[in-house]
């Protein structure tokens, strides 16, 4: 039964939500002194008075209850205290029902949804998130709000697949946070998702630039930004062939930074680790299984479907490069089985190494496949993953036995891209 005063305040909410005035809700049926009186708390609600307003509002009469939730605030005080997944959806709940509350309160419900839904590997959902978010930092107008928004975007749009649009958000946080003087974690949190786009774009030279920017605008801390920016700095000497390079990040980062900071940043070093050591020359396969044993271990405490499929997939490689080729391609099979929660990188290394046991099998769809991935890359603007497939397609025909040569045409753009 609706009770007053929660019947008219919940009331006075829905009617300021649509942005309707008390005489333009109550229309030719209803006095605006009654309707006054109702959001007020000083008369109690009829049945008619009820059923009118909620046909008014285009809303069903139940509509005027408090969410079972509770309010916005009550919601995210609850989602940011505990992050458990009960109280993320009453989050998600008390959002969709409080659209009236403040642009700042739905930021922070939006944020931690976000997060929420990275967590868990639902990249398309956080991507959704993310852009009702740099639209209301748009409103709110806080450059701090408009910076981490843009980042957060633009980090996620990276690991879609979406580079254009990735580099275009990055850009425009790190020119704010330079403008605007912003604190240093907002400056390093625009320079990281910079850094991880550039280096995707093929824009190496670029992404070092800004990669040594950023170490030496976090040195001296150990947090999770720390973390992130060795990380960061790691990939990007990777991708120029400085193995030494990266895996001195990386151990420096592993060494001083502490699980009880962030366990699943913790676990992700070590899975990032591993993969160095089967990526540079030589490949180390014994390091890479130590640390992927780390990782799986600390797994029965951090695990989600995301860090379970980066697990698996970073073993399928593992097996592959012992050799193991069965095995490999049973842990495909095993990722195949459930709906993938990894990034697009991520993905597109499972197809590499569905296609480098094709052709060692002796079938031409492989080398297709291969072709076909890197020129999807290059036409997503993604021109260091295309770089590294052509190279693997170059590796694989010869293994095979076959002359690199068979590598199309189109290969000549591997030149340009490592020039770059």
């Amino acid at each position: 039964m609706l009770r007053q005063p929660a019947f008219g305040q919940r009331l006075r909410k829905l009617r300021m939500a649509q942005g309707l005035s008390q005489t333009a809700l109550v229309g030719e049926g209803m006095s605006t002194g009654y309707l006054s009186r109702l959001e007020s708390g000083a008369r109690q609600p009829t049945e008619r008075a009820v059923a009118y307003l909620a046909d008014r509002l285009g809303l069903q009469p139940a509509d005027f209850e408090e969410p079972a939730t509770g309010s916005l605030a009550h919601a995210l005080t609850l989602a940011a205290s505990t992050g458990a997944p009960d109280a993320i959806e009453s989050l998600r709940q008390a959002l969709a029902a409080e659209g009236h509350e403040s642009p700042v309160l739905r930021w922070q419900a939006l944020w931690l949804l976000a997060r929420a839904a990275r967590i868990q590997g639902d990249l398309a959902v956080e991507r959704d998130r993310l852009t009702e978010l740099v639209a209301l930092g748009e409103e709110v107008g806080v450059s701090e709000l408009r910076v981490r928004g843009l980042t957060r975007l633009a980090r996620c749009l990276r690991s879609v697949g979406e580079i254009t649009p990735a580099l275009d958000a990055a850009v425009e946080a790190h020119g704010i946070a330079l403008r605007e003087q912003l604190g240093v974690e907002d400056r390093a949190a625009a320079l990281l998702a910079l850094v991880s786009v550039q280096a995707e774009a093929g824009r190496m030279g670029d992404a070092r630039t800004h990669a040594d920017e950023l170490t030496a605008l976090v040195e001296g801390r150990t947090d999770a930004l720390w973390a992130e920016s060795m990380w960061t700095a790691a990939a990007v000497r990777m991708r120029q062939g400085d193995y030494a390079g990266a895996q001195a990040c990386l151990d420096e980062a592993i060494e001083r930074f502490s699980s009880q900071e962030d366990l699943i940043l913790w676990i992700r070093l070590r899975l990032a680790t591993a993969r160095l050591h089967l990526q540079k020359l030589p490949a180390d396969p014994a390091q890479a299984q130590g640390r992927a044993a780390e990782a799986e271990a600390a797994l029965a405490f951090a695990g989600t479907p995301a860090l379970r499929q980066d697990l698996t997939a970073l073993k399928a490689d593992l097996a592959f490069a012992t050799g193991r080729y069965d095995d490999a391609r049973d842990l495909l099979g095993a990722l195949a089985a459930d709906p993938s929660r990894m990034t697009y990188r991520g993905q597109v290394r499972l197809e590499i190494l569905r296609h480098q046991l094709l052709i060692l099998g002796g079938d031409p769809a492989g080398i297709q496949g291969l072709r076909a991935l890197a020129q999807q890359a290059q036409q997503d603007a993604n021109i260091d993953l295309a770089a590294e497939i052509w190279r693997v397609l170059a590796d694989a025909l010869t293994q095979a036995g076959q002359p690199a040569a068979a590598v199309p045409p189109a290969r000549s753009g591997e030149a340009a891209v490592l020039g770059g």
